[in-house]
């Protein structure tokens, strides 16, 4: 075998063992959490968010004025005595400027508390605001989106709807059953993902979305509270989302990768096929060859 035909081969392998990775990773994630779903009752989606999510957030309303108090709550599943909740409050866009910043203590029972008011000068724009607390380590965090009206609306984005969700000044057609509603959505040009806060307490739900291509392409994953989800339909760029009672978040994913290729995976690959080009233009250059 010469050196060409053994480069080839270790390039193949290596695209192989990718994809190889790739599912079995996949059908790992399905199974690591087979008591997630079936869920009736708050009840039980309120316990298992208190023991398997480090911290939670949640607000009394969805929707505020100018003039309101937003009473924050929420709880640590790891208590460290002695460390505080961290509260940052960004603005909505096109700004997304810091608009409160605040530490709060945590009770020997592992539940935070605090009061925002909307009243300062900082809060005069309309639009989706994001509260996120973290405790400890930045990687311990969450989020909540709230939604107020009635102040300054010239920020650049469009009046939706009664049917639309406001996304970073984008209009989402939505529709949503049960007792839930959407308080927010919040597009990441980060993660190409799309993040719809929601508030359902006494039943399941169901969420029908359709955000436009130009904004979110490539759906291919939905994670409901921060876990994977199964129990939806993707259409195109139309989600249907079925959410047990309880559930706060839904966040819907978009990739401009192979979908069936994880990162890593689709990231070996891309350096196989490139050792393939390499060396065929290497073995090109030889005058002779060996044998």
């Amino acid at each position: 075998m010469n050196t060409r035909t053994s480069y080839v081969a270790i390039a193949i392998l290596a695209a192989v063992f990718a994809t190889s990775t790739s599912t079995a990773f996949g059908a790992f994630s399905e199974q690591a959490c087979p008591d997630c779903e079936g869920s009736d009752s708050s009840l039980t989606a309120q316990q298992a968010i208190m023991s398997d999510i480090p911290i939670t957030i949640w607000t009394d309303e969805a929707l505020y004025d100018h003039e309101s108090k937003i009473v924050v709550e929420g709880t640590v599943a790891g208590l460290r005595p002695g460390t505080e909740i961290g509260l940052v409050v960004i603005g909505p866009p096109p700004f997304n400027n810091i608009v409160a910043i605040a530490q709060i203590p945590v009770s020997s029972d592992g539940t935070y508390k605090t009061t925002l008011n909307t009243a300062g000068a900082s809060w005069k724009y309309d639009g989706t605001y994001t509260i996120k607390v973290t405790y400890g380590h930045q990687e311990v965090n969450n989020r909540a989106l709230i939604e107020l009206t009635g102040g300054i609306t010239g920020m650049g984005g469009p009046t939706c709807e009664t049917d639309e969700l406001s996304a970073s000044g984008v209009c989402i057609p939505y529709t949503i059953t049960g007792d839930a509603i959407a308080s927010g959505a919040m597009f990441s040009t980060t993660s190409n993902s799309l993040t719809i806060q929601i508030s359902s307490q006494g039943m399941d739900g169901t969420l029908i979305v359709n955000p436009p291509t130009d904004a979110i392409k490539g759906i291919f994953m939905v994670l409901v509270d921060g876990e994977e989800w199964d129990d939806i339909v993707i259409n195109g760029n139309e989600v249907t989302v079925d959410f047990p009672a309880g559930t706060t978040e839904i966040e819907i994913i978009g990739t401009f990768a192979i979908p069936e290729f994880g990162t890593i995976a689709a990231l070996i690959l891309a350096v196989a096929i490139i050792s393939i080009i390499v060396v065929s233009s290497r073995t090109r250059l030889m005058v002779l060859p060996k044998y």
